[in-house]
């Protein structure tokens, strides 16, 4: 009869739990990219993704959950080359190991080409890519975002065109990985930092140059989205001259460089002051013509309101004045002629009423010796001395005897 070590004896349970405690412990397990070809890819109703992936003699189970499988467009069909990110663990259940997939990415030429023509499709449907939507990038940017590596050559590109062509710009790096795992993360992550930012002109996205697969980054829906979504205008230079990346059709501008997109994004000051001279220069020629053309205007009025005056204002007033003149002048004759008839008249009556008149008819006045005029025979006395005054001279009498006149009948 055999025999066995009681403590060398492990139920399934504890071949399981040391199976994981092994793979934790090496720690290698925990965070791997693994490529193989993809087989049997299937979404579950619950929003989970199960597949396999083959290697030569291998292959491993793999399971994608719900919360990263919806990162992930519905391009795998077996036979594509994909990369595979994740933890390795235990499934118990089954007595198996298997990757939990937190990504899933094609490798092969054919499957990102369909990837990325898929995911074109659904984002031109949403108008991500749409004309009409893209924003003109501002004349004179104030502040400028450049999302990049702290540490590539795009940066320094970017600062120098810049200080060249506008030294008045103000720069703010905001760092993040341009390719390889993490990078459309960090960069989704870098525009939500650069929509915080206040007074911000424009986001600049722009790396150096390298292989279209280092490109790959940029075709990330994630990212495509950020750059749609960002507040101000957005411009790429991601260092293809032949390759358009999905974020360089969703951006509102575009460059093959990063030094091109500077270019495009700061106006150079030597223009702008050769273009302001030049603006100078026609303002003032354009200025003095309108006033030479003023002032011909203000002459030809000034003539046309003088004939008008002259014509239509002075003739007419002058004859009117001139008529009045002489009707005037006519009614003044006409009372002269009637104020020296009166006045003869008048004076032809004082004449007749003057006393000298009366004393030249042979009349004669005479006054007592108090020189008050006698009026009367009564008023007198024998031997009063009398002044009498004819017309031509005076003589001096005395009173030698009151008689009654025969006309009046005074004594």
């Amino acid at each position: 009869m055999l025999k066995y070590d009681i403590d060398a004896i492990f139920t399934v349970d504890d071949v399981t739990n040391k199976i994981r405690e092994a793979i934790l412990a090496s720690g290698e397990l925990l965070n791997v990219s693994v490529k193989g070809e993809l087989l049997g890819f299937k979404r579950h109703s619950s929003g989970h993704a199960y597949f396999t992936i083959l290697g030569k003699e291998t292959r491993i189970s793999c399971v994608l959950f719900r919360s990263n499988a919806s990162s992930v467009i519905l391009w795998p069909k077996d036979g594509d080359e994909v990369l595979v990110r994740g933890k390795v663990d235990v499934y118990g259940a089954r007595g198996s190991y298997q990757i939990y997939a937190t990504a899933l990415l094609p490798l092969g030429e054919g499957a990102k080409a369909r990837a990325r023509e898929l995911l074109f499709k659904e984002l031109s449907a949403e108008g991500l890519f749409d004309v009409r939507h893209k924003r003109a990038l501002p004349l004179f940017p104030g502040k400028v975002a450049v999302i990049t590596s702290p540490t590539g050559a795009a940066v320094q590109d970017v600062i120098k065109v810049a200080s060249l062509r506008y030294p008045a710009a103000c720069l703010l790096v905001v760092p993040s990985l341009m390719q390889g795992a993490g990078a459309a993360s960090e960069i989704r992550d870098a525009f939500a930092k650069c929509a915080s930012m206040e007074d911000l002109s424009l986001v600049m996205l722009v790396r150096g140059g390298g292989s279209r697969d280092d490109l790959d980054t940029f075709d990330a829906e994630e990212v495509v989205r950020s750059v749609r979504s960002c507040p101000v205008p957005v411009i790429t230079g991601l260092g293809h001259q032949v390759d358009r990346t999905l974020s360089d059709l969703a951006a509102d501008a575009y460059a093959p460089t990063p030094s091109g997109a500077a270019e495009r994004v700061f106006p150079d000051s030597n223009e702008l002051k050769a273009g302001l001279s030049g603006f100078m220069r026609s303002m003032t020629a354009h200025t003095v013509s309108r006033i030479s053309k003023s002032f011909l205007t203000l002459d030809n009025s000034k003539n046309r309101l003088s004939y008008t005056m002259t014509r239509g204002i002075c003739l007419p007033l002058r004859e009117y004045l001139d008529k009045a003149y002489s009707t005037m002048k006519t009614n003044m004759a006409h009372r002269f002629s009637d104020a020296e008839q009166r006045l003869s008249s008048a004076a032809g009556s004082l004449q007749n009423l003057s006393p000298l008149t009366v004393l030249s008819r042979g009349f004669a006045v005479c006054r007592d010796d108090r020189g008050r005029m006698v009026k009367d025979s009564a008023s007198l006395k024998e031997h009063q001395k009398i002044g009498i005054s004819f017309r031509d001279g005076h003589a001096d009498a005395e009173i030698l005897k009151i008689s009654k006149d025969e006309l009046t009948g005074a004594r």
